[in-house]
């Protein structure tokens, strides 16, 4: 089912792992468009690309407190149950990233120094709808953001034929606190939450995952300087897998990912042949038993196994990939942490599947894609927080450090900053 490569050398890891790309002819100018159209009509055009992309006439963008609970009625107690159990998880998992204010510091005798964490007051969540209804995704970005204090959350997802959002998605949104609530999707929901329209208020930043043209819309909202969670691509996943795995248990990882779209990539590293073969064995007979057949068997078609001689030679390749997801099935698993430099979430051992951490573990599923994992981490408390330095300088403090700065400022050319010091110095002799 995976085309299998074997010894690779590492001048060939560029090429080897290369992530499929969907065609994206016209994309610059098929967003750049929508987001003129939303700034010009504002509610007019979200209604409009409503009516064209989802098929639905909308008298009002916003979901009504009547639509909220009739989801809520529908929603079964058992989902809700598993939600509940999910969103405590999450929530004893992101408290622990909550930072009290830093020591205070005496840079120099007089100087104090410290930091303290504010909340981001307005922010965006876009949860895709469709066939995937990702209110996962909600108790992911909601569950920190309310932990973090954020003040306004906005939350816009696509609907369906008859204009209402999936139930499972509002009831999460209700759960986790959330009210304003919009009947948006696509590029042109990015574009309503970062320009702002009649119904729907900007915001700071914009999360959450979506296709191409979400993704799109997310970096030209950067351009105008609106901060997103991350770059993204397509879901992936990448297992180092030696003959301790079990191979049901690998193919069923690659599939739980390959399932997400025709575009999503897995791969499988192993330093035994037997396992690779076994393992595409179980991948033929998992993947007819899929609803999502055509999807995963689409997503395995650029997917790749790679035999290499040693689990190092495997931990090396993956740190080049630097992949979203890494799984880790060996009875070595822990051994090879230190080793691990680039990788969005990591999931160690046999029974530590990548399916957990999407949704009930406790750690965040919103992660960085397409190789963002070198240099990108996934959304934490951190995502929703700023950073705020403080200093106090007393008359003491000015005078000890004043005159560097006097010297800094005058070699720079920028005698405004050399005054404002030599001004107090002077009101001190």
């Amino acid at each position: 089912m995976m085309q299998v490569i074997q010894f690779p050398n590492e001048a060939d890891y560029a090429s080897l792992f290369q992530r499929p790309m969907l065609e994206q002819k016209n994309l610059e100018d098929l967003i750049n468009s929508v987001f003129t159209e939303v700034k010009s009509r504002g509610d007019e055009a979200l209604k409009a690309y409503t009516k064209q992309f989802d098929g639905v006439d909308l008298r009002e963008l916003r979901c009504s407190n009547e639509e909220i609970e009739e989801a809520k009625s529908v929603v079964t107690e058992e989902l809700k149950s598993a939600i509940k159990q999910a969103k405590a998880n999450i929530e004893r998992f992101h408290k622990t990233q909550l930072q009290p204010k830093s020591k205070e510091v005496e840079t120099t005798e007089g100087v104090v120094c410290w930091r303290e964490q504010r909340a981001i007051q307005k922010v965006g969540f876009y949860i895709p709808g469709g066939t995937a209804p990702l209110f996962s995704s909600v108790l992911m970005l909601g569950v920190p953001a309310s932990l973090s204090g954020c003040k306004e959350i906005v939350l816009c997802s696509p609907p369906n034929n008859e204009g209402k959002i999936h139930p499972a998605i509002l009831y999460t949104a209700d759960l986790v606190g959330i009210k304003s609530i919009y009947k948006v999707g696509g590029a042109q929901a990015i574009a309503a939450m970062a320009i702002g329209t009649q119904s729907i208020p900007a915001v700071f930043k914009i999360f959450g995952p979506g296709n191409q043209y979400v993704t799109a819309a997310k970096m030209k909202a950067q351009q105008l300087g609106i901060a997103i969670d991350m770059p993204a691509g397509p879901s992936e996943v990448l297992v180092i897998a030696d003959a301790t795995a079990n191979p049901r248990f690998v193919a069923a990882d690659l599939l739980s990912q390959a399932e997400h779209g025709i575009d999503s990539q897995v791969i499988l590293l192993s330093d035994s042949l037997q396992l690779i073969e076994d393992v595409n064995d179980e991948l033929v007979q998992q993947l007819a038993a899929l609803p999502r057949k055509k999807i995963a068997q689409e997503a395995l078609s650029h997917s790749k196994s790679v035999l290499f001689h040693s689990l190092e030679e495997c931990l090396k390749a993956s740190n080049f990939y630097a992949p979203e997801h890494l799984i880790l099935a060996s009875d070595e698993g822990d051994n090879l942490l230190s080793e691990i430099q680039n990788a969005g979430s990591v999931f160690v051992g046999h029974y530590s599947c990548e399916s957990l951490g999407d949704y009930a573990s406790g750690t965040n599923h919103t992660l960085p894609t397409h190789g963002y994992a070198a240099n990108y981490s996934g959304v934490s408390i951190d995502s929703f927080m700023k950073q705020v330095t403080f200093q106090k300088v007393s008359a003491q403090g000015i005078q000890n450090i004043g005159p560097a700065v006097e010297i800094m400022a005058e070699a720079e050319s920028l005698f405004a900053h050399k005054n404002a010091v030599t001004t107090r110095l002077n009101a001190l002799k």
